[in-house]
């Protein structure tokens, strides 16, 4: 059997090839020959996830005619990958890309440093902020003062609190998307909705189509699952999804699953458009996939103008919920203690999800779930999400500043929402970065957390967790990190100083 998930054609990978050659090449740069030219334009597609691991490539008469070159030369490249580990083939089943067996994938995501470790380390591996006071405390307060009537029940809530379901579903009607309380499922945080529903949908072996890169916990969750993780490249910068390679992608490998993060997508912060996110859904109905539209940062817009012109949610395009499945959280936009989260889909599913929950979690933290639901029901929430969006914008203009000075080789794009920069660290390896950082005092997490099998190894998430003088020396700290990576230093460094903002 072949070990493909999903295929490249000749047209297209000459496409992504001859985009390559926009880069300016480094003076005194020979030119390489041909065939050699050709792995390694190849190699680097795979490595910045812009050709997914086990994608099946062209035959070599077909490249040969799409980028103008000898079947030899396209032999001679693909030897070349072979023997480099890039490359696997089979006969009769063609050659699909690969990632060399040296390169190990990490093996979960980057969870957050204890508090007593953070004196000396500035910790940029969770976007995750302080939380917004004093809104918690009125939240919890609040809670406190709605319990006693809870603590007279047995306590367990399957499908989560009927006052907090009728609230969500009354915010999605607000937003145009009509929705009953028992379109609702409450769970512990976004993680644990994403969990039902894969153990609901995709048993192990089953195919899932995911965005490359995409978030490095969701991954590993489905991974351990048993998931076959289907990537499908991102759009050209910040502008969301390419819709060729989705139906591509849908039409050849049939995923049960696809999982997107439609707003300020994590950890690119791209945005898609309201005609990709119609087609996609378009796409999956025609396919028999179901969608899994996270919906974590969408309130987390931080320009004006990109707030008042939002598209609407993906579930806009399947209001029955039959095809598109929506996952929301209080975790990103207010606070990542507040491990509330829910589930948006059709009566019938979500009476499934709730099913299969008795024999995982029971239920959701009453408490908590009061907590949320005084946020909602007094306009807590709108004002606690104002204060985020001002406190992670400001983070954003001084992370940004602070790399720029301290990196300017460094390349990103400046996103309108969300919590993350997702930045090319000027062909230097972000794992080696991560292991220097780790000496130098900045945690950061490399770029192959965010992809599948080991793509972009050139790339770190840096989250707007910090701003002001504390963004200032984590770039300076960065830096160090980067002149110990450029020069292949091994020793031991001097102890970072203890910082206070």
């Amino acid at each position: 059997m072949a070990q493909w998930t999903s295929a490249v054609g000749a047209a297209q990978l000459a496409r992504l090839l001859t985009s390559q050659q926009d880069r300016p090449a480094g003076p005194g740069t020979r030119r390489p020959p041909a065939y050699r030219a050709l792995a390694d334009g190849i190699r680097l597609l795979v490595l910045e996830g812009r050709v997914p691991v086990a994608a099946r490539l062209p035959a070599e008469r077909e490249l040969a005619l799409a980028v103008s070159v000898s079947r030899t030369t396209v032999a001679a490249a693909y030897e070349a990958l072979r023997t480099e580990g890039f490359l696997e083939s089979r006969r009769g089943a063609g050659s699909w890309t690969a990632v060399p067996a040296g390169n190990p994938l990490p093996a979960r995501g980057l969870e957050p440093l204890p508090p007593e470790a953070l004196g000396s380390v500035i910790d940029l591996g969770c976007a995750s902020l302080p939380a917004p006071e004093p809104w918690l405390t009125h939240a919890v307060r609040g809670a406190l003062e709605d319990l006693p009537p809870y603590a007279h029940t047995h306590g367990d809530y399957p499908a989560g609190l009927p006052a907090l379901r009728a609230m969500i579903a009354e915010r999605y009607t607000a937003r145009g998307i009509p929705t009953m309380p028992e379109q609702i499922m409450v769970t512990t945080g976004a993680m644990g909705a994403i969990d039902a529903i894969c153990h609901l949908f995709a048993g192990r072996g089953e195919r899932i189509a995911v965005e490359s890169p995409s978030y490095a916990n969701i991954l590993q969750l489905m991974r351990a699952a048993g998931a076959r993780l289907v990537p499908v490249a991102m759009g050209e910068g910040l502008t969301g999804w390419d819709l060729d390679r989705w139906r591509q992608v849908l039409r050849e490998a049939a995923p049960r699953l696809a999982y997107v993060v439609a707003d300020f997508h994590n950890p690119t912060g791209a945005l898609a458009d309201e005609d990709q996110r119609r087609r996609l859904v378009d796409g999956a109905r025609s396919a028999g996939t179901v969608l899994v539209a996270d919906e974590t940062m969408s309130e987390l817009w931080l320009e004006e103008e990109v707030g008042r012109a939002m598209p609407r949610p993906v579930s806009a395009f399947d209001p029955a919920g039959s095809t598109v499945i929506t996952v929301g959280s209080a975790s990103k936009a207010f606070w990542a203690g507040l491990r509330i989260g829910w589930v948006r889909a059709a009566p019938d599913i979500i009476r499934s999800l709730v099913a299969a929950r008795a024999y995982a979690d029971l239920g959701t933290p009453v408490l908590e779930q009061l907590a949320v639901n005084w946020l909602f029901s007094t306009g807590g929430w709108e004002r606690a999400v104002e204060l985020r969006r001002e406190q992670a914008r400001r983070n954003r203009d001084d992370l940004v500043a602070a790399v720029r000075r301290e990196l300017p080789g460094w390349e990103f794009e400046i996103p309108s929402g969300g919590l993350t920069l997702w930045v090319r660290a000027g062909g230097l390896s972000g794992s080696r970065l991560a292991e220097a950082g780790e000496r130098t005092g900045v945690r950061v997490p490399s770029g192959p957390r965010f992809g599948v099998d080991g793509a972009f190894e050139g790339y770190l998430r840096l989250p707007f967790t910090v701003g002001g003088p504390v963004a200032d020396e984590a770039a300076t700290r960065l830096a160090a990190a980067a002149r110990l990576v450029s020069t292949g230093a091994n020793g031991p460094t001097e102890s970072p100083r203890t910082f206070v903002a």
